[in-house]
């Protein structure tokens, strides 16, 4: 017992180790998240006292686990060390519980020294017959794999295992999830989770299994533990989307994206028919204008040449009557008139048809296939498509976006050419998650797709990262460039699929705030 709190003491000071590949899924990713929870009561100096569960992290430095896995906490107090051992590190930390409720089995724990990935709550509904994933750290696989003391509290990547949701039921007062998944000492306080990694439950029982019978386990239902979150002021993430893998999302974002091409391609055929009818029409218009113009013009000419011949035949008839005056003002009245009709009829319309001014010949429209150009677009809200879009853990609200020239979005972050679209990836400092952000000017969709990576995984994409030194938007398209080289060779080092992927449309925003 003592080496093992030797052994205890020293993980909890800094006892190095090699880190453990982690798989690139939602439960290994999830896996990140669940820590091993050990508690020893020492009284005078002897060991009174040895537990250990499991937990995960609902905040960065905050810890869920059973109320009964820290109860030497409350039996002992002010003689208990609680050590909270990450699955990934180097170390582990001591901690302190901070809320606690024996009723229903929960406790929240507080430690300092690391940022741990977080886990979403699912607070959609499970369905009977749904897979489930129980994540923890069993004792029985302790005892059988363990070479030594140090082994107990050595940090190692939880134990997952699979099984089927089976009901809903109440157990001392307490609402709870039957399920298969194979559970055993130790695994107390680790989450039970949904395909997606998402905590449905925490693990508390299991059933006492007579010869032959089948094991079940017992989970504190997700109402519980949202509860007592709320009782102990604890922010979490809650996501209520159902759980729908890439490929089906991916299949939907195709189908729409094909739908919305069909579309496009649609209007731009009723625009250029209806661009070619109005063409036609007005055509038509100016022919029947051109035709009336010109028979109007030779009925003028026609007319003058006659009243003209009736000018000099007047005049004639004024010099018979020796009325000279009249009749010189006859023959030049009605000599005037008829060369007047004589130009008039040369001079007549050609009867050719022209478009009225103001009625341009239609340009051609452009295929909705077209490349975007580099033009400023300015302030947008994206708003979130749920039916394209698979989200873990992430916030669906709305985005507001400024986009810019040149692929500068909100005044300050340049984003790259790739192809038509424009893209960033954003690899940030202490949270374990990469984003790969892009939009598309063209069709004003803007995704996210976020890719959760084990700690030796971020190590290397933040070694790509540094070597990025374009922070701020410019004009200059060698830097976008290079840039976006720079951007593929971080792309190389991602896994193929993103954790989630998550799909916003944008329009306009309301210039009056509203």
């Amino acid at each position: 017992m003592r080496t093992l709190v030797l052994a205890a003491l020293l993980i909890l000071a800094g006892l190095g180790f090699f880190p453990q590949p982690a798989r690139a899924d939602d439960i290994s990713a999830t896996a990140r998240s669940v820590v091993r929870v050990v508690t020893i009561a020492i009284v005078d100096d002897e060991v009174v006292g040895f537990g250990h569960g499991s937990g995960f992290a609902v905040a960065s430095n905050r810890i869920v686990t059973n109320a009964h896995v820290v109860e030497l906490a409350s039996r002992y107090p002010g003689n208990v060390v609680i050590g909270v051992v990450p699955s990934e590190g180097t170390k582990g930390y001591e901690g302190k519980v901070i809320a606690i409720d024996t009723v229903h089995d929960l406790a929240l724990i507080e430690f300092t020294g690391a940022r741990l990935p977080t886990v979403a709550l699912y607070s959609g509904p499970v369905d009977e017959g749904s897979n489930v994933t129980a994540l923890g750290y069993p004792g029985n696989v302790d005892l059988a794999t363990a070479r030594s003391a140090a082994d107990y509290i050595h940090p190692l990547s939880p134990i997952r295992s699979e099984g089927v949701f089976s009901g809903r039921r109440q157990m001392s007062g307490t609402d709870v999830m039957l399920h298969t998944a194979g559970i055993a000492r130790g695994n107390s306080g680790g989450p039970l989770l949904d395909p997606c990694g998402r905590v449905i439950g925490v693990n508390s029982a299991i059933t006492k299994a007579e010869d032959g019978d089948t094991s079940f386990g017992f989970a504190i239902a997700d109402s519980e533990l949202a509860a007592f979150l709320a009782r102990a002021k604890q922010p979490y993430a809650a996501v209520g989307t159902p759980c729908t893998s890439i490929a089906d999302v991916d299949k939907a974002d195709r189908d729409a994206d094909a739908q919305a091409l069909s579309l496009a391609e649609a209007n731009r055929r009723e625009a250029a028919a209806r661009a070619a009818s109005d063409q036609q029409s007005a055509l038509s218009s100016a022919r029947i204008a051109a035709d009336r113009h010109r028979e109007n013009v030779m009925a003028i000419a026609t007319l003058m040449l006659v009243l003209g011949a009736m000018g000099i035949g007047g005049g004639t008839l004024l010099e018979l009557q020796r009325r000279r005056r009249g009749a010189i003002w006859g023959w030049a009245g009605g000599g005037m008139l008829m060369v007047g009709a004589v130009v008039l009829f040369v001079l007549r319309p050609s009867g050719e048809t022209m478009l009225p001014k103001g009625v341009a010949t239609p340009a051609p429209v452009p295929s909705s296939t077209a490349v975007s150009s580099t033009a400023a677009l300015g302030k947008m809200v994206c708003r979130f498509v749920p039916e394209r879009s698979r989200v873990i853990s992430s916030q669906t609200s709305d985005v507001a976006i400024d986009w810019g020239q040149s692929g500068c979005m909100n005044g300050r972050t340049q984003y790259a050419e790739n192809g038509s679209k424009w893209d960033r990836i954003l690899v940030p400092g202490k949270e374990q998650t990469v984003s790969v952000m892009q939009f598309d000017p063209a069709t004003r969709q803007y995704v996210t797709r976020r890719y959760f990576l084990s700690a030796s995984q971020m190590d290397s994409v933040r070694k790509i990262r540094s070597q990025v030194t374009l922070k701020a938007c410019t004009p200059d398209e060698a830097g976008r460039a290079n840039l976006a080289t720079q951007q593929a060779a971080i792309r190389t080092a991602l896994p193929p699929q993103p954790n989630e992927k998550i799909v916003y449309t944008c329009s306009p925003a309301d210039p009056s705030g509203g």
